[in-house]
């Protein structure tokens, strides 16, 4: 009998190749400074032509390069963790041409090609976000849906304003839209579409949301494709957001979302959703220090940060999937004994996560924070970046605290083990590219090094903030839930901080409630008031008592014809006398 070959592993060897590929190419453009301009002629017409224009260079090549590594170590791991599902090849499906429509967004220089890819992620998340066909689900992906469609429309409007330079390839114009007009507008538009993508404030309700998609998406979503899509975007149109009040803006917004988010996952008790908020926060600071002028420093940290958050969802993936589908961190505990493999790449990437030295995150993070502190900044953000690291190490220790040490918290007919090979064939790939990915990345980006001159205090202060986080993510972790619950005793502080300061909220029924109960009132008072009794009810009405009255008078009744007959004769004898 022939052995059919799995969907899941045939994608995961093309993909792989296709990464390698695009990798080598990428370093190979980088070291040569090499661009390459592909133009195809789809369709001409007389006078009139459509081209299709895709832009190769180091940067597209190499985070293409990326997204089909992660992805095809995601659709491996899921060869395993989806292996119950009926309906894994439609699965898979949706997940490659989720990949497909990220290509598209990478390599094109076109607002329109872009849009194509833009929509595609659009439409294949909310896809995936109601893969489970349940209620939850189909609410968190109508409200992805609805708030990524706020940023459609943007880019929808910038491609009609960027008919005033009679070309939507904006890599042409950049230099010299700078300036203009139309930069402030197609700049202003863009940033729009970006941050809706990227879930800033204030569209970041969407991304916690998103967790009902399953694990292998979410570890897809939340490192190389849809978040970062509107990260990429502003790289590509940096050169319009730099030293105008666009600039000023993002980076109060991007700050802001930064923290909101550390806050918030340390009121969180969902293993994905801590995670989830964890991907808001460093969109955050991807987003600030592109705001600051630094593009090559903000994608940087996006390819990092891309191969230790995919290895963490795919570590709670796997934790979740022994755990019989529970994700409450309050249920887990002493993991580590259970699962080591799992509990050691999951700590790795926390670590990472956390800017542990000579780690993937910390060759980004770290000099992020020394280029903020060297460069010309108010207060305020230089406190939020600050506050932020610490809040990051706070709840990355306290997760580590609840699941990984103590005693195991829940039923003992829990069948813990690390038997998922294939899963951990997928994690351990990601290990080592969580471990050395950050310092080779360092050595192709930034061949030349650069000279960060600081006074001992601010040189150490990312360190400080990192050690006080620690210590509080420990004296967290220790509240015991069954003495006293301390958050009863400030629960209108806790309900702001811990629900992402009310956001999810306004982004429901904040949008929805008003309209709806005007709708209902106008309903009422017109539909069913004015316009009935002037319109057709009224008109109803009224004919039915003529035509009854008509009826009346029509119906062979000697009284009323005599009565008729008088009437007529008194009426005549007043005609005649007057």
């Amino acid at each position: 009998m022939l052995k059919t070959v799995s969907i899941c592993l045939v994608s995961f060897v093309c993909l792989l190749l296709c990464s390698l590929i695009s990798l080598c190419l990428g370093f190979y453009f980088i070291s040569h400074d090499l661009v390459v301009f592909i133009e195809w002629e789809v369709l001409s017409l007389n006078s009139g032509a459509i081209v299709m224009t895709f832009l190769f260079d180091w940067m597209s090549l190499i985070f293409m390069g990326f997204v089909l590594f992660i992805s095809s170590l995601v659709i491996f791991y899921s060869d395993e963790y989806m292996g119950g599902d009926m309906n894994i090849n439609r699965f898979i499906s949706l997940v490659l041409m989720f990949v497909l429509s990220m290509m598209f967004l990478i390599i094109s220089p076109n607002l329109i090609s872009i849009l194509l890819g833009w929509d595609g992620l659009g439409l294949v998340s909310y896809l995936l976000v109601i893969y489970y066909q349940n209620v939850k689900s189909y609410n968190a992906g109508m409200l992805t849906a609805l708030s990524n469609r706020v940023g459609d429309v943007a880019l929808l409007l910038a491609i009609a304003w960027m008919l005033n330079f009679g070309s939507w390839n904006y890599i042409y114009y950049l230099e010299s839209m700078k300036g203009s007009l139309e930069m402030g507008i197609i700049g202003a538009l863009v940033m729009l579409a970006a941050m809706t993508k990227s879930a800033q404030i204030p569209f970041s309700s969407w991304l916690p949301a998103a967790m009902a998609a399953p694990t292998p998406v979410s570890a897809l979503v939340h490192s190389s494709t849809l978040v970062t899509a509107g990260v990429y975007l502003l790289i590509r149109f940096n050169c319009l957001l730099v030293g105008n009040e666009l600039g000023k803006f993002l980076l109060l917004f991007a700050g802001l979302t930064m923290f909101m988010a550390g806050l918030g996952a340390n009121f969180e008790f969902d293993l994905k959703k801590i995670i989830a908020l964890s991907t808001l926060s460093q969109l955050g600071l991807m987003m600030s220090i592109l705001a600051m002028g630094f593009p090559a420093l903000a994608f940087f940290h996006l390819l990092t940060h891309a191969l230790f958050k995919a290895l963490l969802f795919m570590c709670a993936g796997a934790i979740i999937h022994n755990m019989s589908d529970s994700q409450d961190i309050r249920f887990m505990g002493g993991l580590v004994g259970q699962m080591p493999l799992t509990a050691s790449c999951f700590n790795l990437s926390n670590l990472a996560l956390c800017g542990a030295p000579f780690l993937a995150g910390f060759y980004s993070k770290d000099l992020i924070l020394e280029i903020v502190s060297l460069s010309y900044l108010n207060v305020f953000s230089f406190i939020l970046y600050f506050l932020s690291t610490g809040l990051t190490v706070c709840y990355s220790l306290r997760l580590v605290f609840y699941s990984m040490s103590g005693e195991f918290n829940t039923s003992s007919l829990h069948p813990l083990n690390d038997e998922g090979w294939v899963m951990l064939r997928g994690m351990l790939g990601l290990s080592f590219m969580a471990v050395l990915g950050g310092s080779m990345l360092s050595w192709v980006l930034f061949p030349t090094p650069s000279m960060i001159c600081l006074p001992f205090s601010l040189k150490t202060l990312a360190l400080s903030v990192s050690v006080v986080g620690g210590w509080v993510g420990y004296e967290l972790a220790q509240y015991s839930l069954s003495y006293k619950l301390q958050s009863l005793e400030y629960h209108k502080e806790v309900s702001f901080m811990g629900s992402m300061w009310f956001l999810p909220f306004i982004s429901t029924y904040g949008v929805s409630n008003w309209p709806l109960e005007i709708g209902a009132r106008a309903f009422k008072s017109f539909d069913q008031g004015w316009s009935e009794y002037c319109g057709a009810q009224g008109l109803y009405t009224n004919f039915s008592f003529w035509s009854q009255l008509n009826q009346g008078w029509q119906n062979n009744d000697l009284k009323t014809y005599l009565i008729g007959f008088m009437l007529w004769v008194v009426v005549l004898l007043l005609l005649i006398f007057i």
